[in-house]
C-alpha cells in the first residue's frame, strides 16, 4: 500500500529530557519495558514478540510529551542535601564499613564519503523537494526464502545525491527507487579488530590491566587512609584496646592481589554472609581455603581501609559538582576508561547504551530504570563491542554541569556532547554506532557521519529536524507491515507499522526490506536487533559472578567491585582463547593470582635434626615441694627435669630414653 507525504516541513523543537522516554505499548498509564521487534522466520509482522531484555522499542501511538524517568535524588532521604555541601562530604551517600558484609597497527587514514560536502566553499545547489513523494517500497515479486535480503531490482550506478553545504540544513526527499544498496552507502571498515597485545595466560591479561602502577596507587592511599581512621577514632574516643583497627599493618601490592583473588573468588562461591567463608566446622558448608589465604580480621580490615584518593586532596572549589562526587573513585575510572581502549581495537558494529549498579541506599546521583535488572543505582553510560560485549569506554552519570548551550550548534547539548565524547578516538575508522532513541537525532546522525561513523536506531518523531509529518503519523495510519521514509541524502529516518508504529534512522540502510516466512520487515529492524546488545551482553556475563555485594556500604566501594568483575571479562576477551570457558578462565585467574602473590610459609626448622639432651627445671629447687614439679610424660610422678628439644617433663633415668623411643 501506498500513501503520499510531504517530504519536507519543519523541525519541532528537541524536548529538554535528560532521561529516555519509555513508550509503553498501550495507553495505560504505568511503565512498561522495552518490546522486542518480531525477526524470528515464519512470524506475521503483527504476532507477538518475545520479551527480550533488549530488543526493538515501539512507541505508543500519540505520545504529546515525553515522559520522563523519575531522579531518585532524594527518594531514600529524609533531608535531601544540595550540591554544595555535598561537595565537602568525602563519604556522601554512603555509611562506615560493616563486617558483614603486537605492535599498534595503525589503519590507513579513511575520508568518510559525506565529508567531502563540507570541504567546498562553494554553495550547492538543493534538489525540490516533490509534494507528491511516495515513501514505501517493497521488493515487487519477492522470492521465497529464509530471513534473505531481497533487492527490488538490479541496481544502476546513479550519481551521489547533492547535499547542502550547511552540515544542519536538512532537505527530505522521496528515497529514490530503485535505491542505492546499503553496502555501497557504508563507511568503509578500516580498523583491524582484537586485541592489540597477544597475551598466552590469564594471568598476564589481568596483569595488563591491573599493572604495577596503578596497585602501588592503592596500596599508598589505603595506608594514608587506615592512618586517618586510626587517627580520627582517637580523637573521637572510639578507639579501645579490643578495636580490630589496633591490629593495622601497612599493605602491599601482593597482599592487595591476594585480596583481589579472594574477592573474586566470593562470585564464585556465594555465602550471603562474610564470615561464612571462613566457617571453621568441619561440614558441607565448610570452604577452608578461605582462610588458608588469608585471616578474617585481615579481610575486614582491608576492605575497611581500601581507598583510591586521598579525602585531603578533595577541593570543592577547583572541582565541579560532577567531579566531587566521583573524586573517591576518579583515579580508577580513568585508569580503566585508558587501559580498555589501548589495549583493544573495536569491530565494527559498536552499542552505545547505559548499564545500572544496584545501589538502594541514599546517593545524590541515584537513577531510576525500570527496564534494567538492578532498578535503581549508579547508572554508566558505555560503548560495547556488539559481539562480545568488551567495554571499551564507560562514563559515569553524576548529573549535568552547566553546559553553554550554543543555539546555532544543535549538537553542542548535554546528550550529543555525552556521545562525542564516548566516542572520541574512534573516528574515521568506519564504525557502526547502534544506540536507542534517547541519543538519535538527525542532528546527531549527520554529525556522526561527517566524522567517518555510521548511526542506526530507534528516533523520537518530536525531534528536532525531523519532518512534522512523521510526528502526526500514528499506528491507525498505517497497515501492519507498511515501511514510510525519507532522506537527505546521508540520513534516513522510516516509520515502520508493527504492532506499534516504530521510527528509525540509519546513515545507510534506506527502505530495504528482508523477507522472513511470508512477511517483509526494514532491514534496519533486524540489524538493530543483532547488534544494539551489547551492553546488555556485558551485564548477562557478569550476573553471573556477583561479586557485588548487597551488604556494602560505601558506594564507592561497590562500583569498584562492579569495575574490578568487568575488568575480568574484559581480560577473558583480551586472552582470545575460546577453547577456554568463562567460568574456567576466572578459576586459572585465581589460581595464578594466589600462586605468584600469596605470602610463602614460615619455613619450620625439623626438631630430628636437633639434639635432644635432659635439663631442669629453673623453677624447681631441692627442698620445696611437689607441687612445682612437672607431670612425667610416660610415668604417673612428678618431675622437675625435661628434655629441652622436646620441651616435656620427664624422669631422667627411667623415663627419658622410653620416650624418645616412643616418639
Amino acid at each position: 500500500m501506498e500513501q503520499n507525504v510531504c517530504g519536507s516541513s519543519s523541525g519541532a523543537s528537541t524536548p529538554k529530557t535528560k532521561r529516555r522516554v519509555k513508550n509503553p505499548r498501550n495507553s495505560d498509564s504505568s511503565p512498561r519495558k522495552r518490546r522486542n521487534q518480531n525477526v524470528e522466520c515464519g512470524s506475521s509482522s503483527g504476532a507477538s514478540t518475545p520479551k527480550t531484555k533488549r530488543h526493538m522499542q515501539s512507541p505508543r501511538k500519540s505520545d504529546s510529551t515525553p515522559r520522563k524517568r523519575r531522579n531518585l535524588n532524594s527518594s531514600f532521604s529524609d533531608s535531601p542535601r544540595c550540591d554544595s555541601k555535598i561537595t565537602t562530604i568525602p563519604n556522601y551517600g554512603s555509611e562506615d564499613d560493616s563486617d558483614k558484609e603486537e605492535e599498534e597497527v595503525t589503519p590507513p587514514f579513511v575520508v568518510p564519503r559525506v565529508a567531502r560536502m563540507f570541504m567546498d566553499e562553494e554553495d550547492v545547489e538543493v534538489e525540490e523537494t516533490c509534494d507528491n513523494v511516495t515513501l514505501e517500497w517493497l521488493p515487487q515479486s519477492p522470492q521465497p526464502s529464509n530471513c534473505v535480503s531481497t533487492a527490488a531490482s538490479p541496481t544502476p550506478i546513479l550519481p551521489s545525491p547533492i547535499e547542502p553545504s550547511n552540515k544542519f540544513q536538512f532537505e527530505w526527499r522521496a528515497i529514490s527507487m530503485p535505491q542505492i544498496e546499503p553496502h555501497l552507502r557504508r563507511e568503509p571498515f578500516s580498523q583491524i579488530s582484537g586485541p592489540t597485545v597477544s597475551f598466552t595466560k590469564p594471568y598476564e591479561a589481568f596483569i595488563s590491566i591491573w599493572d604495577n602502577e596503578i596497585m602501588e596507587v592503592i596500596v599508598r592511599e589505603t595506608n594514608i587512609y587506615a592512618l586517618q581512621v586510626t587517627t580520627a577514632m582517637l580523637e573521637n574516643g572510639n578507639l579501645y584496646p579490643h578495636s580490630r583497627i589496633t591490629h593495622w599493618r601497612d599493605t602491599n601490592v601482593n597482599e592487595l592481589y591476594v585480596y583481589f583473588a579472594m574477592v573474586l573468588a566470593m562470585g564464585m562461591v556465594i555465602k550471603n554472609r562474610i564470615d561464612e567463608y571462613w566457617n571453621s566446622s568441619r561440614d558441607i558448608f565448610s570452604t577452608p581455603g578461605f582462610s588458608t589465604e588469608m585471616s578474617y580480621d585481615r579481610f575486614v580490615l582491608l576492605s575497611k581501609c581500601l581507598h583510591f584518593n586521598n579525602n585531603k586532596n578533595l577541593n570543592s572549589a577547583m572541582l565541579t559538582g560532577s567531579q566531587a562526587k566521583l573524586f573517591k573513585i576518579k583515579p580508577i575510572i580513568d585508569h580503566l576508561n585508558c587501559k580498555f581502549s589501548k589495549l583493544y581495537n573495536l569491530s565494527q558494529n559498536v552499542a552505545l547504551d547505559e548499564s545500572l549498579t544496584m545501589w538502594k541506599g541514599w546517593l545524590d546521583i541515584n537513577q531510576f530504570i525500570p527496564n534494567k535488572a538492578a532498578t535503581v543505582g549508579i547508572k554508566t553510560y558505555e560503548v560495547c563491542e556488539s559481539q562480545t560485549g568488551y567495554l571499551w569506554r564507560f562514563e559515569v552519570h553524576a548529573g549535568q554541569d552547566t553546559l553553554a548551550l550554543q543555539e546555532d550548534d544543535p549538537v553542542s547539548g548535554g546528550v550529543p556532547a555525552l556521545v562525542l565524547r564516548l566516542l572520541n578516538g574512534l573516528e574515521h575508522k568506519g564504525h557502526t554506532i547502534w544506540m536507542d532513541n534517547y541519543y538519535n537525532s538527525p542532528s546527531l546522525a549527520r554529525e556522526l557521519k561527517v566524522r567517518g561513523f555510521d548511526c542506526v536506531g530507534t528516533l523520537r518523531t518530536n525531534r528536532k529536524f525531523v519532518p512534522s509529518e512523521f510526528q502526526k503519523i500514528t499506528k491507525n495510519d498505517m497497515i501492519v507491515g507498511q515501511v514510510l521514509g525519507c532522506t537527505s541524502g546521508d540520513v534516513d529516518i522510516m516509520v515502520w507499522r508493527d504492532r506499534n508504529r516504530v521510527a528509525l534512522i540509519s546513515t545507510y540502510h534506506g527502505l530495504v526490506t528482508t523477507r522472513c516466512g511470508d512477511t517483509f520487515k526494514p532491514t534496519v529492524v533486524q540489524d538493530y536487533n543483532a547488534n544494539m546488545g551489547g551492553v546488555d551482553r556485558k551485564d548477562q556475563l557478569l550476573a553471573m559472578y556477583p561479586i557485588e555485594r548487597r551488604k556494602t556500604t560505601v558506594w564507592y566501594k561497590k562500583f569498584f567491585r562492579r569495575l574490578l568483575n568487568v575488568s575480568v571479562l574484559n581480560s577473558y576477551i583480551l586472552l582470545k582463547d575460546k577453547s577456554l570457558a568463562h567460568r574456567n578462565f576466572r578459576k586459572a585467574l585465581i589460581t595464578e593470582l594466589l600462586a605468584v602473590h600469596k605470602k610463602p610459609k614460615p619455613t619450620i626448622i625439623s626438631t630430628k635434626s636437633q639434639v635432644h639432651c635432659p635439663a631442669p627445671y629453673p623453677f624447681v629447687k631441692s627442698g620445696k615441694s611437689d607441687r612445682l614439679r612437672r607431670k612425667c610424660a610416660v610415668c604417673p610422678k612428678r618431675s622437675n627435669t625435661y628434655c629441652k628439644v622436646c620441651n616435656v617433663a620427664m624422669c631422667i633415668y627411667t623415663c627419658y630414653e622410653t620416650y624418645h623411643t616412643l616418639h
